[in-house]
């Protein structure tokens, strides 16, 4: 069977997987890596921009040498190849565990619980819920299932398309390894500057395909097209201004504003200005519009690894004619 058809049939069942199961509650293998990682960092860490280039270097080479590994044992049968591709791919996405989170919190925000949407809101993403209201962590909340349908699905679909197995490993190591050290502490300032510098590189072209199936499955693309062309270059994420915007536009919400991060307040652009403010009923929204663009991305993804394999064969048809 051909590398395009495994890919496909693999990221359909990994997919499947995440939507009726989930993340692995036990022995999740992007856990496991993030314990290796940490532990390479107790090793490595200087303050020092070389010493983070190379713990960066060791963790996602190791990831990614592993996985091209187990895809070469594996590649003489179709079968294996599949179900290796499958577990890949439910490792590596997070769309049902995201959607989870986002809607525990909106319930506790319908039940005016905010106590508890403040208390679960770390799991989703990095603020400082104290400072938030309810309306504030309602708009966390959709920020943060914009961002991730990028980070956490369509980035992941996007690189395995390329690259198959390795590239889902390689995609989902650099995104953990910015997570873990590519923040602007003053810890990792310099030691994880070369990871958040690789996660915008791996991330850009998941970024925009995200945004462009927000505007395609949302309920509004013009403004989500608005939203992105006049919005998404004044966030100080490469990646992140793209999909919030797009995201915005199409739910007629406005995202950004001030928000604090590590006990550092952050004064960020209006993303859609014209929009209303978010409510909690915009959480189930932003949910179901992930889940909708995470289809199309294994879709979209699926395709394009079919047109790279033609390419490759009939390149190779014309080399063999030529000699």
């Amino acid at each position: 069977m051909r590398a395009d058809r495994v890919f496909a049939y693999g990221a359909a069942a990994g997919l499947l997987g995440d939507l009726l199961l989930g993340d692995p509650r036990r022995g999740h293998p992007v856990a496991a890596f993030g314990r290796a990682a940490a532990a390479v960092e107790r090793t490595l860490w200087r303050d020092h921009r070389g010493w983070g280039a190379l713990h960066t270097a060791v963790c996602v080479g190791g990831a990614t040498g592993l996985a091209v590994l187990a895809s070469r044992r594996v590649r003489s049968s179709p079968t294996a190849s599949i179900a290796l591709t499958a577990a890949a791919t439910w490792s590596v996405v997070g769309g049902t565990s995201l959607g989870r989170e986002a809607r525990a919190i909106g319930g506790a925000l319908a039940a005016g619980d905010l106590a508890v949407a403040r208390e679960r809101l770390p799991h989703l993403c990095g603020r400082d819920p104290q400072a938030l209201d309810a309306d504030g962590v309602a708009r966390a909340v959709v920020e943060s299932v914009a961002e991730n349908t990028s980070d956490a699905v369509v980035g992941a679909l996007v690189w395995g398309a390329v690259a198959g197995v390795p590239g889902l490993v390689a995609f989902r190591a650099v995104n953990t390894l910015d997570a873990m050290v590519g923040h602007k502490s003053p810890r990792y300032r310099r030691y994880g500057w070369a990871s958040a510098r690789l996660d915008d590189l791996a991330g850009w072209p998941g970024a925009r395909l995200t945004a462009v199936l927000a505007a395609v499955a949302g309920p509004d693309p013009r403004g989500a097209l608005r939203a992105w062309r006049a919005d998404a270059r004044r966030h100080p994420s490469p990646n992140a201004g793209p999909v919030e915007a797009s995201f915005a536009g199409t739910l007629g919400v406005r995202l950004g504003g001030t928000l604090a991060y590590g006990g550092r307040v952050e004064h960020r652009p209006v993303l859609n200005g014209t929009g209303r403010a978010v409510d909690v009923h915009d959480i189930e929204r932003a949910v179901r519009l992930s889940r909708r663009v995470g289809w199309l991305a294994l879709g979209a993804s699926a395709t394009a690894r079919i047109l790279l394999g033609r390419t490759g064969r009939a390149s190779s048809t014309r080399k063999g004619r030529t000699a």
